[in-house]
Formats: structure tokens, sequence, C-alpha cells
């Protein structure tokens, strides 16, 4: 019982200096043109680390999805709705899912892994006594750049999976690919009632925003909280990739729930 209680004030002690970490940024946003050098190494360092593999996992996921459909709608004659399925499905969940899920694999866990060397090796500690500003140096940047980054990444990653499962509807199922991307556009042509573009494809980059800035927070809160040298360094690591994909997971239903429960 003990355990239980001790490891819930983790959680809550936790989440709330992640809450705090992200305040902090928010109320640091006007640096945002002073760390602008910055903001851009760390996209292009984490773009170009993880955009091989975004496109190779969204074109196999759109791939899967337009064969495992595809056998089954060509059972009752529907097979020319595989595009409409694949475009969906890639649009509102595969897409931001797969894209935040690797971002957490590979960039979250460098980032933890270097601010955690960092607090480990008294680094944070010294910019601290040169009067710089830790949050507006190291965790501004790196938020922004993954807020970015990651709708960014979706936009591939939806593209490269619809296109992935034309090639299969056209070349398992028989549809062709004049058909399958007609129905790929008319089912992403539901207009917002917010935002003037379809109602799938915005949702589908809130959502990756979101997941961006919450794997930036945990991976840099996880960093910042490191002791214990090298091994302190791992754990920080493998906690800041575990927490950040069980909450996006969690917030992924939330947000699906908010948007499409009345439809």
């Amino acid at each position: 019982m003990k355990r239980i209680a001790s490891s819930f004030l983790e959680f809550v002690r936790q989440t709330g200096e992640q809450l705090d970490l992200f305040w902090q940024v928010v109320r640091r946003l006007h640096h945002s043109w002073r760390r602008r050098a910055m903001i851009a190494d760390q996209m292009y360092v984490g773009g170009i680390k993880v955009l091989h593999v975004v496109l190779l996992v969204g074109f196999s996921m759109g791939m899967v999805v337009s064969l495992q459909t595809g056998i089954e709608l060509s059972r009752i004659g529907q097979q020319d709705q595989i595009g409409l399925i694949v475009a969906v499905s890639m649009a509102r969940e595969m897409g931001p899912f797969i894209t935040a899920t690797i971002l957490s694999a590979a960039v979250g866990s460098a980032l933890a892994a270097e601010v955690g060397t960092m607090a480990v090796s008294e680094e944070l500690s010294a910019l601290e006594v040169m009067s710089i500003d830790a949050t507006s140096y190291l965790v501004l940047p790196r938020l922004i750049a993954l807020a970015v980054l990651c709708p960014t990444l979706t936009v591939l990653c939806d593209t490269i999976g619809i296109i992935g499962g034309g090639l299969v509807a056209r070349s398992q199922l028989g549809v062709g690919l004049e058909l399958y991307f007609d129905s790929a556009i008319d089912a992403l042509q539901t207009p917002g009632v917010l935002i003037p573009i379809p109602k799938d494809v915005y949702i589908g980059l809130l959502k990756s925003f979101v997941f961006g800035i919450v794997i930036a927070i945990i991976s840099c809160s996880a960093g910042m909280r490191t002791r214990g040298g090298a091994l302190g360094v791992g754990n920080a690591t493998r906690a800041a990739v575990r927490d950040s994909i069980i909450l996006v997971i969690i917030l992924n239903y939330f947000m699906t729930w908010a948007f499409y429960q009345q439809n």
C-alpha cells in the first residue's frame, strides 16, 4: 500500500513539474525570434533523423490498411471504397499516431538523454550561475521545433500512406488508381466548421501539434530531473519514451472523442 501511495505521489509530482515547465515555456514564447537559429537547428536535426522512418512506416501502414480492408470489401463487392477508408484512416488516426510514436522514440529519447547528460554533469547549474535562462535556452527551441515538425511529418506520412494503399489496391485488388484517388480525395473534402479546410485533415494536424508539444515537455522535463550519472540518464530516457507514448495514446482517444462524438 505504501508503494502504491508513493508511486501515485511521484506521478502527481512529475505531472505538476511538467505542467509548470509548459507554463514557463508559454511565458517565454516572446523569446522565439531570439532563439530562431536554435529552433531551425532542432528542426533540421530532428526532421532529417526520422524522415525516412516516417515515410517507410507510413507507406507500409497504408499498404496494410488497404490490403486488409480491401480483402473484406471485395467479398461484398465494395472494393471501390478502399481509397475512402485508407485516406480517412491515415488522416484521422494513423498518420498523427505513427509520427508521434516515431518522434517519441527517436527525437524524444535524444532530448531526454541530451538534457539529462547536461543535468548530471552540472551544466544546467552552470547556466544558472551565468544567469542564462535554461527554459528559454534549452526547452523553448525544442518545444517549438517539435510542435512544427510533428504536423509537417504527419502530412508526409498521410500522403505516402495513401500512395502505398493505392499501389496495393491496384496490384492486389484490381482497383484502378484513378478510382482509388478520386475516392480518397472525396473522403477528405468534408468541410470543417472552425477552419475552412477538410475536417479530417485539420483534426489530424491539430492532434499532431499537441503530440509534438507533449513529447517535448515530457522529454525535457525527464532530462532536467535526471540524477545519478549514466544510470540516471538511461532511466530518464526510458521514462521519457514510455510516458510520451502513453500520453499520446490517451490524448488521441480523448481528442477523437471530442471532435467526432456527434458524428
